[in-house]
């Protein structure tokens, strides 16, 4: 049986010390020995800032991909190597902001892949500035009067762009997010998690205290079969809502592109280019 140790590697982690992104790490390493994910079947794929380190720190394939492009990277991947466990990871900032597009036609696309979407509600990794996700009124060092844009929903865009796994974990609930964690991976689609995770160095809002006050476990007669009311408790903020808000079984994109491919494949060799060229003519 795997263990926790079998997905860690010697690099260590470069965040800022009690970042949240440690405990988060330490629940994914836990999610995989659980899941018992062999490291040459998963596959990393992440977008810019301090959540874009993730993959050097899991034992696997890893790929930095441009900023805000990890989920249209891990859907080629997922199409091209469907034997992979492809996870896609980002922050706040990648995901919703340069990547926003992205992240809507994810999910209408349904990919067999899940994506960790570590939120602290900054810009972490350039000095604190407000993020799509930074609350109405939070001043920044950008913002010295008040962010004066409202903030994004990530788990309610999530829901209305088709994922057909919703759910937001905490990293200072380790268990909770640990289950969640593996529910999203093991899930067979598009799996998204918000997790919230405190920016200790530049967020003076969304702190531990902060969360600790105010996340609580959605009700175990929770049907998430339900979007609008999954959107509903997605919206509140006092409490915030942690859980599986989502949860479908629809076809993938991988089984829509098998089932609309009436031609064979041709057999490619490696190196093989023109075989490839020739096959857009």
């Amino acid at each position: 049986m795997a263990g926790l140790y079998d997905y860690a590697v010697p690099a260590k982690p470069i965040w800022c010390s009690f970042c949240g992104n440690y405990a988060v790490l330490s629940c994914f390493l836990q999610a995989l020995a659980e899941l018992g994910v062999p490291p040459s079947r998963l596959a990393l794929v992440s977008g810019i800032g301090c959540a874009g380190r993730f993959p050097a720190f899991v034992k696997g394939y890893g790929l930095h991909a441009v900023h805000g492009r990890a989920l249209p990277v891990a859907t080629g991947l997922k199409a091209a190597r469907p034997d992979l466990t492809v996870v896609a990871v980002g922050g706040d900032g990648d995901g919703l902001g340069i990547g926003g597009g992205h992240f809507l036609n994810a999910g209408r696309r349904n990919p067999d892949l899940a994506y960790l979407f570590f939120d602290n509600g900054v810009y972490g990794m350039t000095k604190g500035q407000p993020s799509p996700t930074t609350p109405l009124g939070t001043v920044t060092r950008s913002t010295p009067r008040g962010n004066p844009d409202a903030p994004l929903n990530p788990v309610a865009l999530a829901i209305l762009a088709g994922y057909t796994f919703v759910g937001r974990g905490y990293a200072g609930r380790p268990d909770e997010l640990i289950a969640l964690l593996v529910a999203a991976v093991a899930h067979r689609g598009a799996a998204f998690v918000q997790i919230l995770t405190p920016c200790v160095t530049h967020s003076k809002h969304q702190t531990y205290e902060f969360y600790r006050d105010r996340v609580r476990p959605l009700e175990e007669a929770w049907r998430a079969d339900d979007a609008w009311e999954a959107c509903r408790r997605a919206a509140s903020g006092d409490p915030l809502f942690l859980g599986v808000f989502r949860r479908l079984k629809a076809p993938t994109h991988q089984e829509r592109l098998a089932a609309g491919d009436g031609a064979a494949r041709p057999t490619l060799e490696p190196g093989d280019w023109r075989t490839v060229l020739d096959s857009y003519r």
